[in-house]
């Protein structure tokens, strides 16, 4: 009894900080990106698919149409490998559920060693279910995610190639933002997926306990600090500043701050 209320403990105490360690990070990674923009590499995309956007709809000639094309379709291969990865895992993880086979290897693994339920944690039939049904939802919101992106990536392939000589009516510059937050949320919802797939890796080692889950979360936010933030373009230069569409200047951190 006291080793069962051990390894209970564990649970509640390093599962809830490791998913605490993952949150805070990315609630200091958004307020990051609504500050101060340019630190960040969501932000320097922004302003390049912005740069992106202006670029192929303001040529006359529709030269650049090609690019558009292939570069739209290569995003949405992209999202359309990750969405059938995710549901093809989602379909084993549902299979492996629903058979109790994994239920029984764990179990028994657990029960097999005396001291491995500190590290397995609890293994108990209805915890091993909570620890599936977490990977299956990480799985099944990496899908829809993907499938958001694919779908904003198809709009923006339509709209993008819509020439600003087009826009009579109103002002191009209205036409390139609503085409560039076409854009911009098609690559958000793929970043998200992708960090779903990030985050089923901790929860995937729950299996095995809550200490390899609370060190994979402390690794995977350390690892993802290095590859959301870049320093390199919040020093001001002279090439900063983008002329609009009424021959005014734009500073880079305004447009970043606009496009996300």
């Amino acid at each position: 009894m006291d080793g069962s209320k051990r390894e209970q403990r564990l649970d509640y105490v390093l599962v809830p900080l490791g998913l605490a360690v993952i949150v805070g990070y990315h609630l200091w990674l958004l307020l990051r990106i609504l500050r101060h923009p340019v630190t960040t590499v969501i932000g320097i995309s922004a302003i390049n698919r912005r740069i992106w956007v202006r670029h192929i709809m303001e040529d006359p000639s529709g030269k650049h149409a090609v690019l558009a094309v292939q570069t739209m379709r290569n995003a949405i291969m992209a999202s359309s490998v990750l969405a059938s990865v995710a549901i093809t895992l989602s379909s084993l993880v549902a299979a492996l559920m629903a058979s109790g086979a994994a239920h029984g290897l764990l179990s028994g693994t657990a029960s097999a060693h005396t001291n491995s339920g500190i590290v397995l944690g609890a293994a108990g039939e209805e915890a091993l279910s909570i620890k599936f049904l977490a990977i299956l939802v990480c799985f099944l919101v990496a899908f829809l995610l993907n499938v958001q992106s694919i779908r904003y990536y198809s709009h923006t392939g339509i709209l993008v190639n819509v020439p600003l000589r087009a826009h009579r009516l109103r002002r191009p510059g209205l036409a390139v933002d609503y085409v560039t937050s076409t854009l911009n949320r098609g690559s958000y919802f793929w970043s998200l997926g992708v960090r779903a797939f990030y985050f089923s890796c901790p929860v995937f080692l729950w299996l095995f306990g809550p200490i390899p889950m609370f060190a994979a979360c402390v690794a995977m936010v350390c690892s993802l600090y290095f590859l959301d933030i870049n320093k390199e373009w919040d020093r001001e230069e002279e090439g900063d500043r983008i002329i609009d569409d009424d021959g005014h200047q734009e500073d880079a951190t305004k447009i970043a701050a606009s496009a996300v």
